[in-house]
């Protein structure tokens, strides 16, 4: 077997981000977040607004700085890269933003936002090669070259997101962060980006963090699955073995909420979970879902429960998750 397939791709040991407010008051965005991810393959984040999610994803890519940890990228620790070393490392690492509306520049036709990066880092000895080859990108991406000349408030979404696509696949790159690609696309459209990528991933041999808060979505596309509340990860496995056997309380919640298309399911009552979520800004010891979880103990609240294996890939962060 290739050794290169067991080496991870991009690696983080105890990351955290934490963003400093009024009074001496920290936000903690991301708390210790350790994660690989495998060439060719996809780790689903998955967690509703605000657990850090779409953070961790732009940590990684140091679009903001971490506050502590580790990141390492095929290998390499790219921690304490300097901004001009990560300007190399932008072709390697890029980004596919939420919004395809407003992550492009309106004033920019189709074929020039393509060609953005490729022009910032000049990748060919000149515009007319460059253009070229965002050409082929569209062609790639499945955007018609009748398109080129057009602007962004030309087209609808799911063509605008296959621009961003493009643009994130110029420079080469071998790890892409999806952040939320789809989550502003008609269900129609969603299918067909989520195709899109899957396609390019084996064709290019992508690496993908794929962000979202609909495990429907994640479930489709990703190897792995990585469970994010308030800032940590509370479950971690195979993509299989998570829908199969959710340990973790806030999984099974998340799970249970999922719309299932059977006119059997209209009586039965759907689990809610109760209570607020808790402020993120100085969090006190304890499990941070333990305010809203019916399994709680006093035990819960006295410290972090770490990541314990349940199974070979398996990991939840619940002290009760093994009774």
């Amino acid at each position: 077997m290739d050794n290169a397939a067991n080496t991870p791709l991009v690696e983080t040991m105890e990351l955290r981000k934490l963003f400093k407010l009024k009074g001496g008051l920290l936000l903690h965005a991301v708390d210790g977040i350790d994660l690989r991810i495998f060439p060719s393959q996809t780790l689903g984040v998955v967690g509703e607004s605000g657990c850090g999610k779409s953070t961790l994803g732009r940590t990684i890519l140091k679009l903001i700085e971490p506050t502590s940890g580790k990141i390492f990228f095929n290998g390499a620790d790219i921690t304490g890269l300097s901004a001009g070393k990560m300007r190399q490392m932008r072709r390697s690492m890029q980004i596919i933003f939420q919004d395809p509306y407003s992550s492009i520049d309106p004033r920019k036709s189709v074929i020039e936002v393509i060609a953005e990066y490729m022009l910032i880092h000049r990748l060919f000895n000149n515009r007319a090669a460059t253009y070229a080859r965002a050409a082929e990108l569209m062609d790639q991406v499945g955007l018609a070259r009748r398109y080129a000349n057009s602007y962004p408030h030309e087209l609808d979404g799911g063509r605008r997101q296959r621009i961003g696509i493009a643009r994130a696949l110029s420079l080469g790159p071998k790890f892409i962060v999806c952040d939320e690609p789809v989550s502003a696309l008609d269900v129609s459209i969603q299918a067909q980006i989520l195709n899109l990528l899957m396609d390019l991933q084996d064709e290019l041999g992508l690496a993908y963090m794929f962000v979202t808060h609909d495990l429907s979505v994640v479930k489709h596309i990703s190897k792995d699955i990585m469970v994010m509340y308030l800032g940590q990860c509370v479950e971690t496995a195979s993509s299989e073995e998570l829908f199969a056997n959710p340990a973790h309380p806030y999984t099974r919640a998340l799970l249970a909420a999922i719309p299932r298309p059977n006119i059997e399911m209209r009586n039965k009552e759907i689990p809610i979970i109760r209570g607020e979520v808790t402020s993120p800004i100085n969090v006190k010891p304890g499990c941070r879902f333990a305010v809203r979880c019916d399994m709680c103990v006093d035990e819960c609240a006295k410290s972090d429960p770490p990541l314990v294996e349940l199974s070979p890939g398996h990991f939840a962060a619940c002290i009760r998750a093994k009774k």
